[in-house]
């Protein structure tokens, strides 16, 4: 049987586990891995290898670094290699439309929802952030639009209900290698047609933005607490207190209903816990604080050390 030729183009730790099986696959041949260029990284803002990259160099595989996938080197790369197929996961980079015919089976995404829900650049974090308790991952031929190609496979999943995007990311991430392999061996075998999306049930996951994170107390204790959750480790979420940024972490507290001449926002210190108003009289049980430039610290220490007095709250 002949190997199937394939190029990995990806860049994030989400992308890893899809290659490292391909790559694995006795009858799969990587030909090569397509990786963003090196770049500051962390806080140190290092320049570093993408995670992609460090799995390609481990695993013996020839990596390349386009400054864009859009140059015409490039091009003339993928033309000379002339895989039977791409796989793209997380790469960052739009494929422009004349790459698309190069490969015999197309350009192969795996997705992190089920689409046509939560096209876009975050699903993993809009899913949890909008309280959804089921995603999943979706396979596709990727087109000359941003997540609307024809559909292949896809796989659901529960999401649990204190998962944080992080935690879903590396669940989603292994149960996606599986679903790669098993797309390009169908696909390459006619056993699955392609099937169009459904323009009219889309929705959109956009990219992150700061303010996203930004937490109106208005919602309620639940929906605040799923964008903590969903908005996990960037941008977070924070409110103001006396003036000074916070991130916090919590949980909505069962039982716990604010009295009526409390406003969403405000901070209740009791000998043991620390509870914020939220909207329709909810409640935020807080966990931990951390005010702009300092450690993250336990809410009992942000509360003694704050001083809290009644009427102290967030904005």
């Amino acid at each position: 049987m002949t190997a199937m030729r394939i190029v990995f183009c990806g860049t994030p730790e989400f992308a890893v586990p899809s290659l490292r099986r391909l790559a694995a696959e006795t009858n799969i041949s990587v030909e090569a891995v397509v990786t963003q260029p090196d770049r500051p990284r962390g806080r140190g803002q290092h320049v570093s290898d993408s995670p992609v990259k460090e799995a390609a160099i481990e695993a013996g595989l020839h990596v390349y670094q386009p400054e864009t996938i859009k140059s015409a080197p490039a091009q003339e790369f993928l033309q000379r290699v002339a895989p039977d197929a791409v796989v793209i996961i997380a790469y960052g980079q739009i494929v422009p439309a004349r790459l698309l015919t190069i490969p015999r089976l197309g350009w192969i995404n795996l997705h992190a929802s089920l689409l046509p829900r939560y096209r876009g650049a975050a699903p993993i974090h809009w899913a949890i952030a909008n309280g959804e308790s089921v995603t999943g991952l979706t396979t596709m031929q990727i087109d000359a639009g941003m997540d609307t190609g024809p559909i292949l496979l896809q796989r659901e999943l529960e999401i649990g209900p204190d998962e944080t995007a992080p935690e879903l990311a590396a669940r989603m991430s292994e149960m996606g290698a599986g679903l790669v392999v098993d797309s390009l061996w169908q696909l390459d075998r006619g056993e699955i047609s392609p099937r169009p999306q459904d323009p009219q049930a889309a929705c959109y996951a956009p990219i992150l933005k700061k303010d996203d994170g930004r937490i109106e107390w208005l919602r309620t204790a639940r929906q605040i607490y799923n964008r903590i959750r969903g908005f996990a480790p960037w941008p977070g979420a924070y409110t103001t207190f006396r003036g000074q940024t916070c991130h916090l972490w919590g949980r909505p507290e069962r039982g716990a209903a604010a009295e009526g001449h409390m406003a969403p926002g405000e901070i209740v210190h009791s000998t043991k816990d620390v509870y914020v108003v939220c909207g329709e009289g909810t409640c935020l049980r807080l966990e931990s604080v951390q005010l702009e430039g300092r450690k993250r610290i336990l809410a009992r220490e942000f509360a003694n050390g704050a001083r809290l007095v009644p009427g102290d709250h967030f904005v």
